[in-house]
């Protein structure tokens, strides 16, 4: 296909021909240009973005919303009242305020639908649910650790549909639809090409809520350490659970989260191509809240970890 391609974004990749038949990368820093080419093969023109679902848009005019609310407030932390809800888990006023700046957006266009919030609880009924953390992240938020997301799903009839989690810190949005992929930005992702547990970096957050099975936690945590190329805790199971959709992380494994942690994250990792069960290798991680999720090849070999040092005790 001879003529021209116009490079829209600045420092997309995009093709540059280069000889007869051979097609080369390259990065180009400007917007906006446009470049002749020559014979260049029409399976590389097909477009990265698709239309974006009319309720996923909802969501993200949403979590837009929130993210100026926490950005503000991050240039004053100082002045950011936290309280205490239980040992290691903190609720500020900002958290509060991104979770009604979210609500506000979903009532005006979907009235009708339920929501299940992280600090205001739930409310309404029906088939559909919005499953919301305004923060997830409270914690490194509070020390200015710029590692935390806003998490907005949507469940029909008990099935995740729509899915947006979003970093203020870097505008980093990952969105999915059911059946449609996983997107950053406007980018297709998929999770990592990773085959073996010893090539793979694995996510994972500590059990500060409950530590009933904090032994059985440190048991998979010394054993994956020696099994694996490393591991990373950065602290919102969200944006954790994001990244090993755009294939940052290879694996994933925490104990005690709650459906608002999950949900959405959940979404991107199975529309990206990866997997993602409880403990048992089942469906049940929304109702559980303990999660396994990974590339295909790696996750088989992440479960059988988890699993060899599950308790009796510890609900799958």
């Amino acid at each position: 296909m001879a003529g021209i391609v116009r490079i829209a974004a600045k420092g997309r990749l995009r093709f540059a021909a280069e000889g007869p038949n051979r097609v080369k990368m390259r990065r180009f820093p400007y917007p906006a240009l446009r470049i002749p080419f020559g014979d260049i093969p029409d399976e590389g023109a097909a477009s990265e973005t698709t239309p974006m679902h009319p309720t996923l848009n909802i969501a993200v005019k949403a979590a837009r919303r929130a993210a100026s609310v926490i950005n503000r407030a991050s240039t004053q932390l100082d002045l950011v009242a936290v309280q205490t809800k239980s040992p290691n888990d903190f609720v500020t006023e900002i958290d509060r305020a991104a979770e009604q700046a979210i609500i506000d957006v979903l009532r005006e266009a979907y009235p009708q639908h339920g929501i299940l919030a992280e600090e205001s609880g739930a409310s309404g009924d029906g088939e559909y649910l919005w499953i919301i953390d305004p923060l997830d992240g409270t914690t490194n938020f509070i020390h200015g650790f710029p590692q935390y997301a806003i998490s907005i799903a949507l469940a029909k009839n008990g099935v995740t549909e729509q899915a947006v989690v979003f970093d203020p810190t870097r505008n980093e949005l990952f969105t999915a639809t059911k059946g449609s992929g996983a997107y950053l930005n406007d980018r297709r992702i998929r999770v990592s090409k990773r085959t073996r547990l010893a090539e793979s970096l694995i996510g994972t957050g500590f059990p500060f809520r409950e530590l009933e099975h904090l032994d059985a936690y440190l048991a998979t945590f010394r054993e994956l350490t020696h099994k694996t190329a490393g591991i990373r805790r950065p602290g919102a199971a969200s944006l954790d659970l994001a990244w090993l959709a755009a294939g940052r992380l290879d694996g994933f494994w925490e104990l005690g989260l709650q459906p608002w942690d999950m949900a959405a994250g959940a979404l991107l990792i199975q529309e990206a191509g990866g997997l993602v069960s409880d403990l048992a290798g089942d469906a049940g991680y929304l109702e559980s809240g303990n999660i396994v999720a990974g590339a295909p090849k790696v996750f088989a070999q992440l479960l059988a970890v988890v699993q060899a040092h599950r308790p009796a005790s510890l609900t799958a």
